[in-house]
Order: structure tokens, then C-alpha cells, then sequence
């Protein structure tokens, strides 16, 4: 869940009216693309914006990382992913981070501003890299345990590749689902083998309800949960040396994939709506053996699920986000005899956890408070040692990132154990039973 008043594209798009005030609404874009002076205002905010600019972090573990896109089958059943993964080598070009126009008019509809928004922002991002090797080979010769993301409402499968990029280096596959429930503010499919060759694309956009209604967002994350579940079915089919075609026609061989997979070190992890997500797969997918909710929006979520989670389940929370009923609902999932950790992020706002924290320079976040009192590298950092952390423990791996324990109990000047929200039961940040 993106907050409008705080999302971080809506800073771009005031940062733009401030450079050059109009109404987005009436715009007329012929117009306005044919002035040179309205051009120069937007060149002069980029060289302003890239002035200052931090990139998306490379990861901090040992292991190269790859990239690569999958998708399997047709028609908007299919799977879409982007994989990141331990590499072998570090000599090819990085991959593109937003790597369709197409998407970046799907934010302007999150936004809910005239199409030339689509138009400013790819200008703005879309030649943009990421610290990861476009199709890099596998490092073979290991089995990995897996992670499956889940993206927040508006954003879509390459919006987190900060997170995704720093756990492969540690040694995870990480596959980051585009979901077709209509949440993603962009995305596409082929109707058949023959819109693929041809690269026809059908491109769906963000629907936006009227008003938030429980019953629809509860089948959008019912849905969520049983893309995870078929995306794990199809990354195990190709562990399991079964023919699967990348509909994508990709240099990546998946192949290299085959025996790569350690099936009993599965998680699922997710932000905001993937929060959600992530409960909801727990509760009905015991393949996966632990969870990690960032800044999870409980919105989505029917009561009943809150019972049916026996895997050990992590909450990490911005300090901006989250209100009593939130948490209300978190606590709703404490059972006696399972495993359940809760800390918060001093200083942290929701986009703490995407990427846009670190792609917009000093300008925008001076202006609009996006990245929040904490250094974004600071935030990012804490959130992926400790849930590098809680995966040790819960999927059982042979690594160094127990030093990292302290953090999950929220033993550091910047995280606050349990929340922020002061009317929390003290008996739930005790009640961190062991599994």
C-alpha cells in the first residue's frame, strides 16, 4: 500500500508543478511537448534530481548476483518473475530497471494524473540499472534455499530489487512475482505462442475501486496467495528437471536451475499488500516454511486466516505506517507454541522498504520527507540482516548470519522491539514463543 500524500512518485509530480506549475488534469501535451522552455525545466530537474542521487545498493554478501525475467505459459494465468540469483561472474551489463514505457504510465494511473505523467517519470527512470548481471550464468554446483516476493499495491515485480539483490549475494534464489490481480500498476502477458514471438503484448493497468472494499481486496490477496503457490510449483518443476519454456525467450538458460533448489528452504516474503500476501500464503501453503511481513496492509485479510499459520512468521514494521487496528490484526496471529517476532524501524516510512527510496536524490526527499529521518541504506540494511537472521534460524542454513540475532529481538539504537504504537499488549512482544 502506497499512502498517497507521501508516495514517493507523487513527490516527483509536485516537484515537476513546482518546476513548472500547470494543471495535470486539462493538460494539453501537444503543447506543452513542443515548448522548449517547458523541456529545459524538465532536463534541469533531472540533472538536479541526478546530482544528488544514491543508487539502488549493491548486495553485501560474497556471491555475484544475476537477473533475468521468466514467464510461463500464456494469457494472464500465467507466471511472471524476476529472478535474482547467485552468478558466476560479474561481466555482463546490468539489467534495466523499469524495462517498459508501459509501466511507468501505469504509475502516472497510481497517481491518477494525465498520461504525460507515464511520459516524465520514464524520462526520469527509464534508462535507469540496477547493481545486477542482465542473464548472467547460475553459479552451479549449489543447492540454494528460495525466497518468493510479493510487491505492494502499485508497484510491480522490479520495485524491490534492493532486498532482492542483497539476499541472493547471500546466497538465496529470489523470485519477485508480478501479480495479475489487478494490484500491479502495470503489467502484461502474451495471449499465445504466436503474440509471443511477435512480442505482442497485452498490458493490464492498476484498477481503482471507488472506495477500499474488504471483500474485494480479500479475493485480490486470495489470489496473491495462489500466484506464490503456482510460481513455487513452476521453479520446483525446473529444479526437478522437468521441460519448462520461458515464454520470454531469454538467453538465461533455466536449465542451470535444475538441482539448484533446496526444497525444504522455502520462505515467503512480502511489502504492504504482499504483507498481506504473505500471511495469506502461509495459511494455506506449508511448502513454505516461514514468512517475513514488511510493513504488512492487514487490511486485505479475512479473520479466519490468523489461526491457520503454524510456520514462524516476522514482522518488520516502518515507524510511519502502521496504526492500533494494524496491529491489532499482527497480534491476532500470536498462537501459544509458535513462533512470532515483531520490531520497527526508527525513523522509517513505508517506501523505506522499494526502491524509489533510493532512486530519488536530496531534492524530492527534502521537499516531501520521503525517505523518512533514518538513512535509507541504514533502514534497508537493518531490515535484511535481520530477516537474513530469522531465515538461519527457521530454514535451518548452515551460515554466518546469527550475529545478526540481536536484530530480530530489536537490540539496536534504530529499531524499536515489538511497535511504536503505544497501546500494544505488552504480552505479545513477550510472547515470542518458540516453535
Amino acid at each position: 500500500m502506497w499512502p498517497p500524500k507521501i508516495h514517493v512518485l507523487f513527490c516527483l509530480c509536485g516537484c515537476l508543478a513546482l518546476a513548472h506549475p500547470f494543471d495535470w488534469q486539462n493538460l494539453s501535451p501537444i503543447g506543452h511537448i513542443k515548448s522548449s522552455g517547458w523541456i529545459s525545466k524538465i532536463q534541469y530537474l533531472m540533472a538536479a534530481e541526478n546530482s544528488s542521487q544514491t543508487r539502488i545498493p549493491r548486495g553485501k554478501g560474497p556471491y555475484s548476483v544475476g537477473c533475468t525475467d521468466l514467464m510461463f505459459e500464456y494469457t494472464r494465468e500465467s507466471s511472471f518473475l524476476r529472478l535474482y540469483y547467485p552468478s558466476e561472474g560479474d561481466d555482463h551489463a546490468e539489467a534495466i530497471w523499469i524495462p517498459n514505457k508501459e509501466y511507468f504510465f501505469g504509475l502516472s494511473k497510481v497517481l491518477r494524473t494525465n498520461w504525460l505523467m507515464g511520459k516524465v517519470l520514464n524520462l526520469l527512470f527509464g534508462s535507469m540499472t540496477i547493481p545486477a548481471n542482465w542473464n548472467s550464468p547460475l553459479k552451479t554446483g549449489e543447492k540454494y534455499p528460495l525466497i518468493i516476493f510479493s510487491h505492494g499495491l502499485g508497484a510491480f515485480r522490479t520495485l524491490y530489487s534492493a532486498i532482492g539483490i542483497d539476499l541472493a549475494s547471500h546466497g538465496f534464489i529470489v523470485a519477485s512475482v508480478e501479480h495479475r490481480d489487478e494490484s500491479a500498476s502495470a503489467t502484461y502477458y502474451f495471449q499465445d505462442q504466436s503474440a509471443a514471438k511477435t512480442e505482442n503484448k497485452t498490458w493490464m493497468y492498476l484498477k481503482i475501486p471507488k472506495q477500499e472494499d474488504s471483500s474485494e481486496r480479500n479475493k485480490q490477496v486470495r489470489q496473491r496467495a495462489k500466484e506464490c503457490s503456482r510460481a513455487l510449483n513452476l521453479i520446483l518443476d525446473i529444479n526437478h528437471g522437468k521441460p519448462v519454456k520461458n515464454v520470454l525467450d531469454l538467453p538465461f538458460d533455466i536449465k542451470q536451475l535444475k538441482d539448484s533448489i533446496d526444497k525444504n528452504k522455502i520462505a515467503v516474503m512480502g511489502h504492504s499488500f504482499g504483507g498481506a500476501t504473505v500471511l495469506q500464503t502461509l495459511s494455506e501453503d506449508r511448502r513454505f516454511r516461514c514468512g517475513i511481513a514488511l510493513d504488512a496492509w492487514m487490511f486485505p485479510l479475512g479473520d479466519e486466516v490468523y489461526s491457520r499459520i503454524p510456520q514462524p512468521l516476522f514482522y518488520i514494521n516502518s515507524e510511519r505506517f502502521q496504526d492500533h487496528k494494524t496491529i491489532e490484526k499482527m497480534e491476532q496471529s500470536y498462537l501459544p507454541g509458535k513462533e512470532r517476532k515483531m520490531i520497527t524501524i526508527r525513523g522509517s516510512v513505508h517506501q523505506n522498504f522499494a526502491d524509489f527510496t533510493f532512486a530519488t536524490g536530496k531534492i524530492t526527499a527534502y521537499i516531501f520527507a520521503l525517505k523518512g529521518k533514518i538513512d535509507s541504506n541504514v533502514a534497508i540494511d537493518l531490515s535484511n540482516k535481520a530477516s537474513l537472521a530469522f531465515l538461519q534460524k527457521h530454514l535451518g542454513l548452515q551460515k554466518d548470519f546469527d550475529q545478526w540475532d540481536c536484530l530480530i529481538e530489536g537490540d539496536d539504537e534504530n529499531l524499536i522491539p515489538g511497535s511504536n504504537i503505544k497501546m500494544i499488549n505488552r504480552n505479545v512482544t513477550g510472547h515470542h514463543s518458540r516453535e
